[in-house]
């Protein structure tokens, strides 16, 4: 029994340190190509990405703390990962919400969208499997907290879908305004992570991505 254990403790660090790396690259993509594209959705999707990986950290420190006790508290360091965590998906949202209503007023548009519903496709496809392996195997474990990291990642599957959805539409139809709405319907899912982290930070292990 134990080594079955073991097993699955070994599958969900494979999983996080997948998480980590992954993040990273989409980030450094995203932001690339949001950058040279002039996309604001792309290019806020991809500083999300960076955020997410501060946090993956901190759910791969969690992982080896519930390994070794699984009754254990939340340590410092993770407490600490998920406050800058929260507050850096606040300044995200602020930052977005500002952006756009400049690029609003501005009439601004974007070069092409065609990279953003690339990454955004191979993102959804990602964190679906990551969902579905991640509850696997926090019910293997009987562990909640690996079960609510796994529900809690649903909202980065919506924030690509909402990316996919404003690159696609202005990519073959090139109405004013998408790229800009599409931001902000990252920054509404930027401000439910962060209220998210900074609550587990505080102790109320409350999920708002259902």
């Amino acid at each position: 029994m134990e080594n079955i254990k073991e097993k699955y403790y070994q599958t969900a660090t494979i999983l996080s340190w997948f998480t980590i790396i992954y993040n990273l690259l989409e980030g450094i993509v995203s932001t690339f190509w949001g950058f040279e594209d002039e996309a604001l959705s792309l290019f806020g999707f991809g500083v999300d990405s960076f955020i997410e990986m501060i946090s993956s950290i901190g759910i791969l420190i969690m992982i080896k703390r519930i390994q070794k006790n699984p009754e254990s508290h939340t340590s410092d360091f993770e407490k600490t990962a998920l406050k800058i965590t929260g507050y850096c998906l606040y300044g995200l949202a602020i930052l977005l919400v500002l952006s756009s209503i400049l690029s609003i007023y501005e009439k601004h548009q974007p070069q092409n969208t065609l990279p953003g519903v690339i990454i955004a496709s191979i993102s959804i496809g990602f964190m679906w499997y990551l969902i579905q392996q991640k509850i696997k195997v926090g019910k293997a474990l009987n562990s909640d907290a690996i079960i609510s990291d796994a529900n809690c990642a649903r909202v980065c599957m919506y924030m690509s879908m909402v990316l996919l959805a404003s690159s696609f539409i202005y990519y073959f139809t090139k109405i004013p305004y998408i790229d800009a709405l599409g931001a902000i319907g990252i920054a509404y899912f930027s401000y439910s992570e962060g209220k998210e982290s900074l609550e587990k930070a505080a102790g109320v292990h409350v999920c708002h991505c259902h």
